[in-house]
């Protein structure tokens, strides 16, 4: 099983990760708690050792417990990613808080959820405009020289804001949204990760299941699904992505993979991307999306995909906090 390295530090993971939100079931439809059990120790079985949650996967940290249920007697198979500076203020209602006292709160109640002494990999969830950035770094940077955590990283900052944490604290990894149709970071943040070994680990990889080619055109969402928010998901833009995943499709019965392993595949071979982290709900999903590793598409499959990307040209989109 391949293993990439994280930044400049000794740790090595699956181009494939378990991204822990969905099993929270808090916009995910169909969640249960022994199909959340089951599906992070299918992730284990099948050779994924990076789990990526937060403080605020669930309103009470469902999704940190969870894992501390099912693998922390493999805690040191496994490399556990989780993030502060984000809170639930009521349902439906996050905040951000990334004073120092605030992250170092977190992060010890996220250890005592984990049930670990420290985290792998701890990051800024979001910047707190109320916080000067280099206060919740230097209290990142405190935190992991007391080993709690072994490294820091950001999520959805600004490419100056990267630089200015990175001023204050060493940073590993960086983790934005970024897919297929999602790829503005590759001229704003990815030269820069890239020069100062800054491992790049994205979410959204499958765009919210829109690229796993299961959807289809006459596809109903049931109202609790939070998707249809989202402008791919909705008139004409749905109706594009649709014909841009049908030629997906072709590709990918020719390679004898799903659509969903060819697209995992051609994200994480991307240039500077470390890796993806796939959310998934049920054992079969995970076990799916490991099926991603270990081969590489052809240069002819390649181009294809290119070609089928040109035709779609530059779909409407909106990012998020992951």
């Amino acid at each position: 099983m391949e293993r990439r390295r994280i930044g400049t530090t000794d740790l090595f993971i699956s181009p494939v990760a378990m991204g822990c939100w969905p099993i929270t079931g808090i916009t995910s439809v169909g969640v249960t708690e022994g199909n959340s059990l089951a599906t992070l120790q299918a992730a284990a079985d099948v050779g994924i050792n990076l789990f990526d949650t937060a403080y605020s996967y669930g309103y009470d940290g469902e999704s940190e417990r969870l894992i501390a249920r099912v693998l922390g007697h493999r805690r040191k198979e496994i490399i556990i990613a989780t993030k502060g500076g984000l809170h639930w203020e009521s349902p439906g209602k996050q905040a951000r808080d990334a004073t120092p006292a605030t992250l170092r709160r977190q992060c010890e109640e996220s250890l005592r959820r984990l049930d670990t002494e420290h985290v792998d990999l701890l990051y800024l969830h979001a910047p707190d405009p109320k916080v000067p950035l280099a206060e919740s770094a230097g209290t990142l940077r405190e935190l992991m020289q007391e080993g709690k955590t072994r490294a820091v990283g950001v999520s959805n900052v600004t490419a100056e804001q990267m630089k200015e944490f990175a001023s204050a604290c060493p940073l590993a990894a960086y983790q934005p949204h970024y897919n297929m149709f999602q790829r503005e970071m590759e001229q704003s943040h990815l030269p820069w990760c890239i020069a100062n070994c800054v491992s790049v680990l994205v979410y959204w990889p499958l765009m919210k299941g829109l690229l796993a080619g299961k959807l289809m055109r006459d596809h109903v969402f049931d109202e609790r699904d939070g998707r249809p928010k989202y402008p791919m998901f909705q008139g004409q833009e749905w109706q594009k992505n649709q014909d841009f995943v049908d030629e997906l499709r072709t590709i990918a019965m020719e390679t004898g993979r799903t659509v969903a392993q060819l697209v995992l595949n051609w994200t994480f071979h991307q240039p500077g991307i470390t890796a993806v982290l796939a959310g998934a709900k049920h054992p079969e999903q995970i076990r799916e999306n490991a099926g991603s590793m270990d081969w590489k598409l052809s240069e002819a499959h390649l181009a294809l995909i290119n070609d089928a990307l040109g035709r779609r040209g530059k779909p409407v989109s909106r990012g998020a906090t992951g």
